[in-house]
């Protein structure tokens, strides 16, 4: 891939807010934590939330009318469940609202070998979520694969017709690297998008991804990253006006 540079200037606030699933995936948080942070990602008009299975109802309630989507999880964290059971939380979760899913893929099934198995598990969220209209992401979960097992991951949720190939749940020991990222857009297609998760929490850590080709960020720090944008933009213009006037004195 040609090496992309990303500027403040060629970039749009919208831009850069529609790369970011907002997630809110902590075991601890409470209600009100998921509520505030709904309506932050409303004020922000981020690409979607990303809450726990539990909370997907409150957020379709409090994000209903705007352009965020709701999004929840599949298998998460550790994606050894059976089929059947990511079926039952698929089909719940777009019942009660949600439009995207990021399913776990089978670490242990993968990792032996059962590419067979792995391909039909994703395949049947695919086909549930796409019924209705939604997205899903394949969550692989890096830090306990080889390259050539994120690589045979990348082959198997494209063939089971996945919309996303995504880094990491956020919760093993490393999240989202830069070689993994060039690793998954270099091994599928146009069609498919690049997802990371973990470790995104700056606005140069997001320009740095969407130089990898990724067209969507899991962040906690939404605020500081837009904000950081705003901030910079606001400084670039004031420079542009302040060079503007010198030169026409």
């Amino acid at each position: 891939m040609n090496h992309i540079v990303l500027s403040i200037e060629a970039l749009s606030e919208r831009t850069v807010a529609k790369t970011i699933d907002h997630s809110l995936l902590r075991p601890e948080l409470d209600d009100q934590f998921v509520e505030d942070g709904c309506r932050l990602a409303a004020a922000y008009d981020v690409a979607s939330v990303c809450v726990r299975p539990v909370d997907v109802p409150r957020a379709t309630e409090l994000l209903a009318g705007t352009d965020v989507a709701v999004g929840t999880t599949i298998g998460f964290p550790h994606g050894n469940h059976l089929t059947a059971t990511k079926l039952a939380e698929a089909r719940s979760a777009l019942e009660q609202g949600a439009t995207e899913l990021d399913m776990v893929l089978q670490v242990g099934a993968l990792k032996s070998g059962r590419d067979k198995d792995v391909q039909a598990d994703i395949a049947a969220i695919v086909d549930v979520a796409h019924r209705a209209g939604a997205i899903v992401k394949v969550i692989f979960e890096n830090a306990y694969l080889t390259d050539d097992e994120k690589v045979r991951a990348c082959h198997l949720s494209e063939a089971g017709g996945a919309d996303f190939v995504k880094t990491s749940t956020g919760f093993a020991a490393s999240g989202a690297t830069h070689d993994d990222l060039r690793l998954m857009r270099a091994n599928v297609s146009p069609r498919v998008q690049v997802k990371a998760a973990g470790g995104v929490r700056t606005l140069d850590d997001l320009l740095a991804v969407m130089a990898l080709g990724v067209t969507r960020i899991g962040a906690t720090q939404t605020k500081l990253i837009i904000d950081d944008f705003r901030a910079r933009k606001l400084e670039m213009h004031r420079r542009q006006a302040v060079t503007s006037d010198l030169e026409t004195h």
